[in-house]
Order: structure tokens, then sequence, then C-alpha cells
């Protein structure tokens, strides 16, 4: 089990040992760190917490808020909610930050600390390096019972979804027309209270919901995968839909099943909703290094531009701010809208996706076809304590050295056209390894290849 802190908050398993896994202790201790350094000289701040549907998540919420209180600060209680919203809920409720108690694609045994500033965007990494230093000394200061903070309940769901609904390139009209069948798969946490609300209010009426009881007991493991949709790609044909719709936990990643029960495929929600995105606003596009490289062909091919950023949400939103993007995100369904807010969003990602899919007039199946089929092998190899990653990987850029290589998340090597990326995750004790090529096989072999070169030299250095 484990506990890992990173530019993603802090995540880990529940129970067991403090320091070691995510226990009471250790999440009292992180939500003391961040609110003291919040509220730092002021009388009083507004912190905005929300949680997904996790089994965890009333225990670890309790203590969130408890800890908050006892600092003085005042909180605003969103209770069952999704990241999106909560981001979107810090700046509407004039908050200090915000803490999103999920543990997003983990599965259920994990829950985490994701930690906002006051834009409701993830904290940087100097917020990120003082939470932690200050949650090590434990040197905080608890607030008297005459200036204990205060608990309001909100709800800030229609404040998400109005926005939705009224975003500009958001064709509601165009939507309804078509009077699509969706099915849903909810996994067992909000997108069940979420995702419906917002297809009827963009005018789908037929929608079939698998999954819906927000128990957190995930039906299947809740990352959206191919592996793990094949319930989903059945019920769509076996109810004649027109599409199906897959989050996470928290409704931060959003991917889709065609007609046929065949996936759109998680990599190509980004490329489609800045296909429609670029059609009205020509610009910059910006994905992370583990991403298909179809966006960057896409943006180019509209007259656009592209820039890649690290992997991880606050690296690809500082590359947005960078260049000014219209659209970026992240190749595992995660989408950013800069102007309606700096965060990865399912929500107005469905909106965009299906008023891109309404005004073509096409099936989603004859949708996909308009781009290319690229495939990108996503393997994962778990690290045993104490792995020198640094070592191997310097050991592998070696061996590759007559390739482009590229150093600024891990290693990516290409290979003509195609490429391996090779990062240790923000989320899990992970080495992940992705490939991309025009044919699976190829990716396969490279990230097969890679794979080995991890194992063989994790030996030889041990």
């Amino acid at each position: 089990m484990a506990l890992i802190k990173s530019i993603s908050g802090i995540r880990g398993t529940i129970g067991n040992k403090p320091g070691e896994n995510l226990t009471p202790l250790d999440i009292v201790k992180f939500t003391a760190a961040f609110g003291t350094i919040l509220k730092g000289e002021k009388d009083s701040i507004r912190i905005v917490v929300g949680r997904d549907g996790r089994i965890s998540g009333p225990m670890v919420q309790q203590l969130v808020v408890s800890t908050l209180v006892g600092l003085g600060i005042e909180v605003i209680d969103l209770g069952l909610s999704t990241t999106p919203t909560v981001e979107m809920a810090v700046p509407a409720a004039a908050a200090d930050g915000g803490i999103i108690i999920t543990a997003s694609h983990n599965p259920r045994e994990w829950n985490a600390l994701k930690l906002l500033n006051e834009k409701g965007e993830f904290i940087d990494a100097a917020l990120g390096a003082q939470v932690l230093s200050l949650a090590e000394r434990e040197q905080f200061t608890f607030a008297s019972v005459e200036k204990l903070g205060t608990v309001t309940a909100a709800d800030y769901k229609d404040h998400h979804l109005d926005a939705i609904v009224n975003y500009p390139l958001v064709d509601v009209a165009a939507i309804g027309e078509k009077k699509f069948k969706v099915v849903v798969d909810a996994i067992n946490s909000t997108g069940a209270i979420y995702v419906p609300a917002l297809l009827q209010r963009l005018g789908v009426q037929d929608i079939v919901v698998l999954n819906e009881t927000v128990n957190g007991k995930f039906a299947h493991p809740p990352e959206p995968l191919p592996e793990h949709l094949q319930e989903l790609c059945h019920e769509v044909v076996r109810q004649g839909a027109d599409l199906g719709i897959a989050v996470d936990p928290d409704v931060d990643r959003l991917c889709f099943v065609n007609e046929d029960g065949t996936l759109f495929g998680e990599e190509y929600t980004l490329v489609a909703v800045a296909d429609y995105i670029l059609s009205k606003r020509p610009g910059y596009a910006v994905s992370n290094m583990s991403s298909t490289k179809s966006l960057k062909e896409l943006a180019l091919a509209k007259g656009g531009q592209y820039a890649a950023a690290a992997v991880g949400e606050v690296n690809v939103v500082a590359k947005m701010k960078e260049v000014q993007a219209v659209i970026g995100g992240e190749g595992n369904g995660g989408i950013i809208v800069p102007d309606f807010h700096y965060g990865r969003d399912a929500l107005i990602g469905i909106g965009l996706f299906l008023s891109h899919l309404a005004l073509s007039g096409k099936k989603m199946s004859a949708l996909r076809k308009r781009y290319p089929d690229y495939f990108i092998s996503k393997n994962k190899i778990e690290l045993q304590p104490g792995t020198d990653l640094s070592a191997i990987f310097s050991a592998i850029q070696k061996k590759y050295a007559q390739h482009p290589l590229q150093t600024d998340d891990g290693l990516k090597i290409e290979f003509d056209a195609d490429w391996v990326h090779l990062r240790s995750s923000n989320t899990e004790p992970i080495i992940r390894i992705y490939a991309e090529s025009d044919l699976e096989s190829k990716a396969s072999h490279i990230a097969q290849q890679l794979m080995r070169d991890i194992k063989e030299f994790s030996q030889s250095l041990s």
C-alpha cells in the first residue's frame, strides 16, 4: 500500500500505518498544513470542500472539515460533488482555496486530497512543497473556542450545469433536435448525479444509467480503459443507443462508445472536441507528452498551432496559459476549456462533444473515421521500494542515444513516426510506458521492448 505526495495531491490507500498510507492522522496533518498556509495572518478565510462517491469519502470529509473548523476557517461544504464543480465553486464562492476528496481513477481502497488555490486551480509546486514541509514539521496553531470556524452546506451543481448550457459553443438546440439515446456508465459515483442531469438540460430525454448507485463499490476498475468498459459497449448495442458515455469517479475524465459498441477511444475525446473548438476559434491546442500526435496534426491542419506539456493537469494548464491556448487537455479523456475554467471537466466535454456530433450530422462511428487510426499501447510496471528510477532512465537513454530524446518529463524516445514515453506516475507507485504507432502491433512491440529494458536495467542496477 502507499502514500504518494505529488503535484496531483496527497494520495494513498486508506488504513494501516500513518506516514505510509492515508490514515486519519495523515488526513488531519495535511489538511492542517494547507489550511494554516492559506490562512497566514488573516483572521478568517473560506475553503470549499467536496468529495466523490468513494466508500471512505464521508470519513475523510468529516476529518477535513473538522480540521479546518479547528483552524478557525469558514468551510463551504458541497458534500457529494465532482472535481470540476468544486473547481468552479471556489471563485464563485469568493473562497481562498478548495479541497477535493477523490482519488480520481484509482481503485476504491484509495482516496486523496486535491488542493486548489483561490482561482479553483491546482496549487503549484512551490505551494505544494510548503504544504508538505509544514505537514512534516506539524507546527500548527489551532483556534480558541471563541474563534472556531463554521460550516455552510452548499450545492453548486446548478451553477456548473447552467454555465455549460449557456456556454456559447454548446448548441443545446442542435443536440435536442437529434433526440439522442444515451447510455451512461456512472461507475457508482457522482457521475450518476451530474451526467444525467446535464443530458436532460441539453435536451436528451432517453437516458439509460449503468452503475448508478452512489456507494463507491465500483462495478469495475474505475479508470475508463477499454478493458473496463465492456458492459457499456454491450449495453449501447442492446439498447440501440446512439452513443455511450463513461466518466471516472470524480467526473474529470471522459470517453465515448460508438453506436455499434466500438470505442471512440479516450485519446480521441480531446481530438474531437479540439476539432470542434478550432473550427470556431483558431489558435493553440495543448496536450501532454503522453497523448496522441493526432492533436498536433489536427491543429496544424486547421491553421492552428500545437504545444506539448509535461504530464499532469497543472503542467498542461501552465502551458495553455503560456501559449494562450483555445483548447487543451490530456489523452486520458481530460478536456480543459480555458474560457470556461482551467481544469479537466468531463461535463463541459459532453456538451461540446454532443454539439460537434449533432452539427456533423453523422453517427458516432462515422465521426470517429474523420480522425487517424493511431494506436497507443498503455502499460505500467509496479515500482519496488528503493528503485533508482533515474539510473534506469539514464541506462535506457544511453541505449537509444541515436534516436531523438526528450527528458523534460521522464524519457520520450522517437522512432521515425512512432514514439514511446516512460515516466513515473504522479498518482501511483508505478512506471507508465506509453507507445504510439499507426499499427497496434507495432505500438505493443515498442512498449514491450522498453518494458524488457526497464526490467533488465533494474536487475543489473540492484
